[in-house]
């Protein structure tokens, strides 16, 4: 179904439930009324789950489609474990308050459908009731097994699901007490009874080395094996370029090309070459793996990958988006081996200006791989010995950090936000303890690579754009509303100002206001703040440009080896280069890009909640290692019931209101503690020394004393 048709039919349908005289039907029975044949009932339920997404119609508890009343919205149950809940709406700043009696019987991450009964006021949440079920998030939950006398329950790892699953006897799978159990939920219950399960697969015992990351696996649902048919096709592909394969592309074997990747990257999908001409011109080369000549539409590997929508890396290993065959092998841009290439080269004025560019089919030949600690040796330290090794490369990349400075002041100078969180690196050993958490920071090389990536994204993006061809972006909306008005009152505090227009933020306000916090005490709280203030990106088939970015035109192009966007995009560019894209191929994409973008944006929330969980977990178990001990820390963040402190290796712990030794005041305005009896007061920022007192790896949580108030409560 192309746009216009689609278009058409959509309003078809919203005025035939939105007249005066319908009432509520099943979609067979709407069918019947619009003289829908069989064969297109699909498409009709297609059209009605976009109008509900988009808030236009709603589904009732009988499965009846109706317009939707503006009381009535769609979102993602959000769970707690005092009982109540919350649900989110796209596009909405505040959660809807959801009390315990109103729940239904949803479950954290439920896709539901809730009626508003109270409006916000006087501080309090919107308030509503849970009218449907949607779509379930948890058939299958992981937890750990509690044996009774003539039964069972697990409790679930999420604690969001805050509701023990009871196991009958002849359900248990012969589980004992403490087994890390997958449980398939045959009954979700109701307010007054627990659901039902029963027992799947045993992972092991809960302290068994793996088993914590295992269960995360589970629990996200990470696909970890291939099916049979993906490992055969893969089987049938070559380890080398054949020679018939070189035939149609752009031989640029000959340009001295390097990757620049981590130490232990071994799935290398992008690689760049740079000149200068005589003109101070540059001629910057970004050649990214072309995994659609191996990996077919239709077959398989593709649907396999779709499935799978991105790679995820957590701690202890890499679950791939396609076979390691392929991502570490053929696919992967390895120094001294022929590669089949799609490249965006680029001319570069002296100011950062992509005056002009050519996407080409390539073959390329990697000189030499190169980690960004050695670019950094020799661009920062000017390690002579590093140096040396590299001698013949040297001035390439001396030439690098001149083009990727022009490219980052031009990005700066159209107000591109520039996040640069500590990000950290978690040292296991054997077992698969966590024993080092050390931060990991960005430098002069790994500032490179993003520059040119994202030189290559905007260019691709903005070629095929103008080109009126189906097409994914990667787009960024401009944050609510609320959310901005609340993080001006916010920084008013700490004498910070937002500028803005008609209630709107340009970019760059916030890049003006990073530079000023940069070096401060609330730098790091204050970009976090930013940060959520921010809608979150997505995989769009529209064009609506990339606010972080301040960007018009953005795609994500760069790495088809673990993102199937860019997988998706490449096959298109090809087409069009060679001729194929004709309109009968047009309207293919057209139909099957919207589902692709959805299912793509899904599955990359799906990985970054299963990474952060894997961190955070492993966090609270080095820290359990270190009970007792003293650390200065950075308070960033402070609640009505206490505050965070993060300390420089970026773990992170609580220190709780009942754990202070004085009685202390949350002041909302300020984000500030004030104490009662020696008039003490914490302010986000600020620098305070605290004592390890307790690490909870099944709550994720980590347990702070202020250092001064240890004595007190030991003595106490």
């Amino acid at each position: 179904m192309n746009k216009e048709i689609y278009e058409v039919r959509k309003k078809i349908v919203l005025e035939f439930i939105s007249d005066k005289n319908y009432r509520p039907m099943k979609l067979k029975e709407m069918c019947t009324m619009l003289g829908v044949p069989r064969r297109e009932r699909e498409e009709l339920k297609q059209v009605l789950d976009q109008l509900i997404s988009e808030g236009e119609a709603a589904m009732d508890d009988k499965g009846r489609y109706k317009a939707a009343d503006e009381d009535v919205l769609t979102g993602t149950f959000i769970g707690n474990t005092k009982g109540f809940s919350f649900v989110h709406v796209e596009g909405m700043a505040d959660d809807f308050y959801i009390a315990g009696e109103n729940t239904k019987n949803a479950l954290h991450g439920d896709e539901v459908v809730i009626q508003k009964i109270a409006e916000e006021k006087s501080g309090r949440r919107s308030e509503a009731v849970v009218v449907k079920v949607l779509k379930r998030a948890n058939e299958m939950v992981v937890g750990v097994f509690e044996k009774s006398k003539n039964y069972g329950f697990v409790v679930p790892d999420n604690q969001k699901i805050a509701r023990d699953i009871f196991i009958d006897k002849q359900n248990t799978m012969g589980a004992v007490n403490g087994h890390k159990v997958v449980v398939q939920v045959l009954d979700f219950g109701n307010s007054r009874k627990n659901p039902e399960g029963k027992v799947v697969e045993i992972l092991g015992h809960v302290n068994d080395p793996g088993v914590d990351i295992l269960s995360v696996v589970r629990a996200y649902h990470l696909p970890e094996q291939f099916p049979e048919d993906v490992m055969a096709q893969v089987a049938e592909i070559p380890d080398t370029v054949l020679p018939e394969e070189y035939e149609g592309r752009k031989d640029i074997r000959n340009w001295q090309t390097v990757t620049i990747d981590g130490e232990e990257a071994k799935d290398l999908d992008d690689a760049v070459t740079l000149k200068k001409r005589a003109d101070g011109h540059y001629i910057l080369g970004v050649h990214i793996a072309d995994v659609t000549h191996y990996v077919r539409e239709h077959s398989p590997l593709d649907k396999e990958a779709l499935r799978r929508g991105t790679s995820v890396y957590l701690t202890d290993r890499v679950i791939p988006m396609i076979p390691h065959k392929l991502s570490n092998g053929i696919c992967s841009l390895n120094a001294g081996t022929d590669r089949l290439a799609l490249s965006c080269i680029m001319e570069l004025d002296g100011q950062g200006t992509i005056v002009n560019h050519e996407i080409a089919k390539t073959v390329i030949h990697v000189d030499r791989r190169m980690s960004y600690t050695a670019v950094k040796q020799i661009l920062e330290d000017k390690n002579p010995e590093v140096m040396e090794a590299y001698k013949e490369l040297v001035p390439m990349f001396e030439m690098m950090a001149e083009a990727a400075a022009a490219l980052r002041q031009k990005r700066k100078s159209r107000g591109g936000i520039d996040f640069d969180f500590p990000e950290s690196k978690i040292i296991l050993d054997k077992r698969g303890r966590a024993v080092d958490v050390k931060p990991y920071e960005r430098n002069s090389a790994t500032k490179i690579i993003e520059d040119f990536m994202l030189a290559a994204n905007e260019t691709i993006a903005e070629d095929f754009f103008w080109q009126d061809k189906p097409f994914l972006y990667r787009t960024h909306e401009t944050p609510d509303a609320d959310r901005i008005h609340k993080l001006t009152v916010f920084l008013k505090n700490f004498g910070y100002y937002l500028k803005l227009k008609s209630g709107e933020v340009h970019p760059k306000e916030f890049q003006k206001l990073l530079g000023k916090i940069e070096g401060t005490p609330e730098e790091a709280m204050i970009s976090r703040l930013v940060l959520r203030a921010m809608m979150r990106a997505k995989y769009t088939t529209e064009n609506t440009g990339h606010f972080g970015l301040a960007v018009k035109f953005y795609t994500h192009f760069t790495s088809p080896i673990r993102r199937y966007p860019d997988l998706q995009i490449h096959r298109i560019i090809k087409e069009q280069l060679d001729g194929q894209l004709t309109e009968k191929r047009e309207e293919h994409y057209r139909k099957i890009l919207p589902a692709v973008a959805t299912e793509t944006s899904q599955a990359e929330r799906r990985a970054d909640e299963a990474e952060r969980e894997v961190d955070k977990m492993k966090k609270v178990e080095y820290m359990a290692g270190h009970l007792g001990e003293v650390h200065e820390g950075v308070i960033s963040g402070i609640t009505n019931w206490g505050m965070y402190v993060e300390l420089p290796n970026t773990c992170e712990g609580m220190i709780r209101l009942q754990n202070m030794n004085d009685y202390y005041i949350f002041d909302e305005n300020k984000y500030e503690l004030r104490g009662e009896m020696d008039r003490q007061t914490f302010r986000l920022g600020q620098k305070v020394k605290i004592y390890i007192a307790d690490a909870d790896k099944a709550a994720r949580t980590v347990d702070f004393y202020l250092a001064d108030d240890v004595e007190y409560f030991q003595q106490s």
